[in-house]
């Protein structure tokens, strides 16, 4: 049964108390199936709701999100992934439907960022998707439903803890939202624009050439965006969101975020990293934890206290040349940004990862620079005239 009002344990840290969530309609858009949420993780849940709903219109694909913090570390939809990608993301022993497909690539784009998500799928959540998440650190899952087995299995996750919300799916809000800070309140028009292919056509380059797939991936990008802490910039490839450079100061430091988190998904895939000898029994988070040093740069040593215990044997590091090698053949990535590029800087860091296409609201005094990096690496870049910014 729904209710009006949910009294929460606090609110955004231990001190903050009370805390309750509330409506003044009748009662709450949604239902707690399992478990107890806290006020971020509704934060986090109504984000995230908002953003697969949204891709699910816009694709006609399942979708899911990875969210932290409300913003998302990784958003996709429902493609089949590669034997590559099974074995990147721990997938490989799982009969994936098109729904688990899109929460294992939401997952599987920021893995170390994804610790402790909360999970958002479009769909009726079933077996499959329940099983990547009852393996998977996790503090709770918004769907519109469950089946049983799905249901029965996550209620087991976290010793009878972990939080299961099954959402409305026909809720709108009211076209006006408010908030407070300090005090005094804010009001504005919901941020209900809709994101369609018809944004990707001002295409400004002299590159007009722009796949089907690259659409999609493009559109991935911008409602991501819509949803993640600005500034922000999201790079997308075969359905899903590979890097997520979030809630940055300036543009150029979202551009080197998000860049430097699609690099490392493309490095996981490397058969030396694919190979790692982990023991038996590591855990998930462990392997994480373990890949993420082992491609640092910063990280001089494999000899860490306690890896032993998770390698069979400390294998040598890639150098920066076989990284390099391998990041060349990084191609076709889609890049969204939730505002104009101020400086083409941010055009020359993302042609190192890989990116071919780009939509942008444009509008900057420095367009014709940007513009003319795009020529000179042949990419194919939109104005959208809209900004998504999100605070």
């Amino acid at each position: 049964m729904k209710d009006s009002e949910i009294i929460l344990k606090y609110g955004c840290n231990p001190h903050q108390k009370p805390a309750r969530i509330y409506t003044q309609d009748k009662e709450l858009p949604f239902e707690i199936l399992n478990g107890n949420a806290g006020y971020i993780n509704l934060m986090d849940a109504f984000n995230s709701w908002q953003l697969v709903k949204e891709l699910k219109e816009a694709t006609g694909l399942p979708a899911a999100a990875s969210f932290k913090h409300v913003s998302p570390a990784g958003a996709a939809v429902g493609v089949p992934l590669s034997d590559e990608l099974k074995k990147a993301y721990f997938v490989e022993d799982i009969e994936l439907s098109p729904v688990a497909c899109a929460y294992a690539r939401a997952r599987g784009a920021d893995r170390v960022s994804s610790y402790g998500d909360w999970a958002a799928i479009s769909d009726i959540v079933d077996l499959p998707t329940a099983i990547i998440l009852s393996k998977s650190v996790s503090d709770g899952i918004i769907a519109p439903g469950y089946t049983d087995e799905a249901l029965d299995l996550l209620k087991k996750k976290k010793k009878g803890k972990y939080c299961v919300i099954k959402m409305d799916s026909d809720y709108e809000p009211n076209i006006i939202e408010r908030r407070q800070i300090y005090g005094m309140t804010f009001e504005q028009k919901r941020n209900n624009i809709n994101i369609k292919e018809e944004m990707l056509e001002n295409i400004v380059t002299n590159n007009k050439n722009i796949t089907d797939e690259a659409k999609r991936d493009l559109l991935i990008s911008m409602i991501t965006l819509k949803y993640t802490q600005s500034n922000s910039v999201c790079f997308a490839l075969n359905g899903q969101t590979i890097g997520v450079g979030a809630g940055q100061q300036s543009r150029i430091h979202c551009t080197r975020l998000a860049s430097s988190k699609a690099d490392l998904w493309y490095l996981r895939q490397h058969p030396v990293v694919l190979n790692l000898p982990f023991k038996e029994g590591v855990s998930r988070a462990e392997r994480d934890n373990v890949i993420d040093q082992f491609l640092r740069d910063d990280v001089t040593t494999m000899e860490t206290k306690g890896w032993k215990d998770i390698l069979k044997e400390i294998p040598e590091r890639l150098t920066k040349e076989e990284k390099t090698e391998w990041l060349s053949s990084l191609k076709e990535v889609a890049l969204g940004s939730d505002a104009f590029f101020p400086f083409s800087d941010n055009i020359d860091r993302a042609s190192q990862s890989g990116v071919k296409y780009i939509v942008q609201p444009g509008g900057s005094i420095r367009d014709d620079i940007v513009i003319e990096a795009c020529n000179e690496y042949d990419m194919v870049m939109a104005f959208s005239k809209v900004r998504l910014f999100h605070h």
